[in-house]
């Protein structure tokens, strides 16, 4: 009796992200990496809460993400904070830079996950970062949620 090995879908979401800004939109991105990186993903040793996304020459870079160094990477160690590259189509870059340049708007990581094919995509947003008052909103309306949802309003 063979047992079914189909491999397990890696999602690593940044939980921040929906607390800290307004995601207005969605962009899918390819990302850069070494092997190891890849490894140390697969191992869910990632951080991404302090990640945000930036123009350099017209091409989009990803810095703060933290990929742990895989331990059996001898000569191919990688620097766990260092910049990666993100692969999008030129007209979705240009519309993201457009937004950029306009006041309050930033492009931070949602989620990293494995693509159909298994390449590793990364799940962009474009949106504003909220006040202390929105974020005192949103804690509101989650705790009115819990309540109604256990029958107590």
């Amino acid at each position: 009796m063979a047992k079914d090995k189909s491999p397990k879908k890696i999602e690593i979401v940044n939980r921040k992200a929906g607390f800290n800004f307004h995601i207005e939109e969605k962009f899918i991105a390819g990302i850069q990496l070494n092997g190891p990186e890849v490894k140390s993903i697969r191992a869910n040793s990632v951080n991404m809460g302090d990640g945000y996304c930036y123009f350099n020459d017209g091409e989009l870079f990803l810095k703060n993400m933290h990929i742990s160094e895989w331990k059996q990477a001898s000569y191919n160690a990688h620097e766990p904070l260092r910049e990666r590259k993100l692969l999008l189509t030129k007209r979705e870059l240009n519309r993201i830079e457009s937004k950029i340049k306009s006041k309050g708007y930033a492009v931070f990581p949602i989620r990293l996950f494995e693509g159909e094919r298994g390449w590793m995509k990364l799940e962009i947003g474009l949106g504003q970062g909220k006040k202390t008052f929105d974020k005192r909103d949103d804690i509101k309306d989650r705790d009115i949620k819990r309540e109604m949802e256990r029958g107590r309003f």
